[in-house]
């Protein structure tokens, strides 16, 4: 391969990132900002209050997981401050990897019986 065709496949890859990246901060700008005019600056689980300061700080977490659902009255969206939005998003994780985990185990039944001789002990007392 010669200098130029690297030049020019990477060339097409940056254009595609700088792309991806540029859609994914005008999404993100548009329901941050509409959500930051909506609700008080205020983290939705732990009470924590920001200013212009630490806003930063103050995540937008969408309630049902899907970051393309942003409806325009907000319904979709809490404000989260950074430590309780990853908190919800593991809390969430450890939901699936334990239902996973739920659903691929056989259940196996029982072995043990506690009361299988019962019948014969009971027509000894007799």
């Amino acid at each position: 391969m010669t200098q130029k065709n690297k030049i020019g496949d990477g060339s097409k890859l940056d254009k595609l990132v700088a792309e991806t990246r540029r859609q994914q901060d005008e999404r993100a700008a548009s329901y941050r900002g509409q959500a930051l005019k909506m609700y008080p600056w205020i983290c939705g689980r732990c009470g924590r209050e920001f200013t212009a300061s630490n806003i930063q700080e103050l995540t937008v977490h969408h309630k049902n997981h899907n970051h393309d659902d942003n409806p325009a009255d907000g319904s979709n969206w809490e404000l989260l401050c950074l430590y309780c939005h990853d908190n919800e998003h593991q809390r969430q994780l450890e939901i699936m990897q334990a239902s996973s985990t739920r659903s691929n185990r056989q259940s196996a039944g029982a072995t043990h019986q506690p009361f299988a001789a019962l019948k014969n002990m009971l027509k000894d007392k007799k």
